[in-house]
Order: structure tokens, then C-alpha cells, then sequence
């Protein structure tokens, strides 16, 4: 399979940057499948599991918060709030971020504290979906 150049960058840190086969990223138009040769694109990025396979790899997940994709000349260029492996992902926080932010949403404060603790809910339930989606793959 033919490859193209992937720069996958968080807030924080360089995540992934080298060349790649394809990459699935969720957007709000669904899940989009790059491949090389990809037609020029630029779509917002959700919370979600982004996957994505380097020369000679197997897939690799990765949990990824808000941000956008661009895809030009063959290049990708991903940035988000943040990205995790699954090994990176500590589950009993991931839990405790979720049930923070249910008890949030509950007592039903300002419009923007209420959106606040959606989308900390939103990030805690994927990361936790993209650490068990692998766990089970494992056992």
C-alpha cells in the first residue's frame, strides 16, 4: 500500500509524524478513511477513536478530543486537543473524570459550565472506550 505523510499534533506534544498508509479520523460527517492520494479536505474533528497504520505496522488506535484535519498534496496534517494511546489511558481517571462530570451536568449550573462538563463527559467515556476496545483485543 502506497503512503503518504501523516503529522498527527496534540496541545501538548508531537503525537505521531512520519509516513502512513491510511488513517480513519472521526469528523463530523462520520468516520473519514485517508488514503494516499486523498483529495484536498478540511473537516472538524470529534472526540473519538482515530486509527492509524504506519509502513509495515499494524493499526494503531488512538483516543482524540476536538480539532481538525487538512489533507493537501498528499499530506495530513491532524490537530487536536489531545491524543492517547490505550496504553497511555489510565482507566480509574478516566472514570472518575466521567463521574465528576455527570454529577456536573446534574446540578444543571450555567449554560457554559453545563457544556463544560458535556464535553468532559464526551472525552472521559472515549478514552474509556478506546482502553477497553483494546483490553478485549488482547485477551
Amino acid at each position: 500500500m502506497e503512503a503518504f505523510q501523516v503529522h498527527i499534533l496534540a496541545a501538548d506534544k508531537t503525537f505521531y509524524e512520519g509516513p502512513c498508509e491510511s488513517l480513519t479520523v472521526p469528523t463530523s460527517d462520520g468516520e473519514q478513511c485517508i488514503l494516499a492520494h486523498h483529495s484536498s479536505m478540511i473537516a472538524a474533528v470529534l472526540p473519538g477513536t482515530m486509527r492509524y497504520r504506519a509502513p509495515g505496522q499494524p493499526v494503531q488506535p488512538a483516543a482524540v478530543s476536538p480539532g481538525m484535519v487538512k489533507v493537501e498534496n498528499n499530506e495530513v496534517l491532524v490537530l487536536v486537543d489531545s491524543a492517547e494511546r490505550p496504553e497511555d489511558i489510565d482507566a480509574a481517571r478516566a472514570r472518575r473524570e466521567a463521574d465528576e462530570a455527570m454529577e456536573a451536568i446534574l446540578q444543571r449550573k450555567s449554560r457554559q459550565e453545563y457544556q463544560v462538563a458535556q464535553a468532559t463527559l464526551a472525552r472521559a467515556l472515549n478514552r474509556l472506550r478506546v482502553k477497553s476496545t483494546v483490553t478485549h483485543l488482547e485477551h
